[in-house]
């Protein structure tokens, strides 16, 4: 992030004077600004959208995806400066999917091209999804082989757009639900991609965006990443000594819900 350095954080990753919980700013007696027309404009739409049924408009490139990986496979990935692929040469230190499925992502084909899914880098519209939901909670789920809590690991937050710039060459490829499943569809096209993401979000129950995927073929350049989180001090620390030798500067934030089991 631009204007400040990594000494000039706060202990939640975010600038100095930015942090409403370091740098607690004083509550105002009334409001300052009355809701912009606009704003209220806005707002009316979108609920009558809702109302309507409809799904609600979804800027592609703006969307977050998020990958999860363990904190001892990050130097690794600083050091090549990319996430790999499995079948790009990947293999991490700490590996937590069962090998039934890489097999199954490696068998799976995606396109007419032949790519197969293990060919492509995953990653998750939302933090909460299940497969990251099962290792939050050491929970049964026949994709992972569970060895290390929650708070060993990182989340790794991009964007579409973020994603698509820094890999120029690669293909992105969005699937409405695990890539390996049988029944899994696959947009490959932008305005497909734009019609699956618009159904995810308008889905009430939000089932579909915490199982889907986007796919990055062979990597993920590490410049995609803007914000590295991490659920401790002690994580947030231990990532900052890597990316001290690193060429990297991504926000690193300390954001515990996300590494909290999920309660009913």
């Amino acid at each position: 992030m631009k204007g400040f350095t990594l000494g000039e954080e706060c202990r939640h990753g975010l600038a100095n004077g930015v942090c409403d919980a370091c740098f607690p700013k004083a509550r105002p007696e009334a409001p300052l600004v009355a809701p912009s027309t606009r704003a209220s404009r806005a707002r009316t739409a979108t609920l009558s959208r809702k109302a309507a049924g409809e799904a609600p408009e979804v800027d592609l490139e703006a969307q977050r995806v998020y990958h999860i990986t363990h904190l001892d496979n990050l130097a690794a990935i600083l050091e090549r400066g990319a996430v790999l692929s499995d079948s790009a040469g990947a293999a991490p230190a700490v590996d937590i999917s069962t090998e039934h499925a890489r097999v199954t992502r490696r068998m799976i084909t995606v396109d007419d091209d032949g790519d197969a899914v293990a060919d492509f880098v995953p990653l998750f519209l939302s933090p909460q999804s299940t497969a990251w939901a099962s290792v939050r909670s050491g929970a049964t789920d026949p994709r992972l082989k569970i060895a290390a809590t929650a708070t060993e690991f990182v989340v790794l937050v991009a964007s579409v757009k973020s994603v698509s710039e820094a890999a120029t060459e690669s293909k992105v490829v969005i699937a409405d639900r695990d890539a390996a499943h049988p029944l899994a569809r696959f947009a490959t096209a932008h305005d497909a991609s734009n019609r699956m993401l618009r159904k995810l979000n308008s889905e009430v129950d939000q089932s579909g965006i915490v199982e889907a995927e986007v796919l990055v073929l062979e990597a993920v350049p590490f410049e995609a990443f803007s914000v590295i989180t991490v659920a401790n001090d002690r994580a947030r620390n231990a990532v900052k000594e890597l990316l001290r030798g690193s060429s990297f500067s991504p926000r690193v934030a300390i954001h515990p819900p996300w590494f909290a089991a999920e309660t009913e």
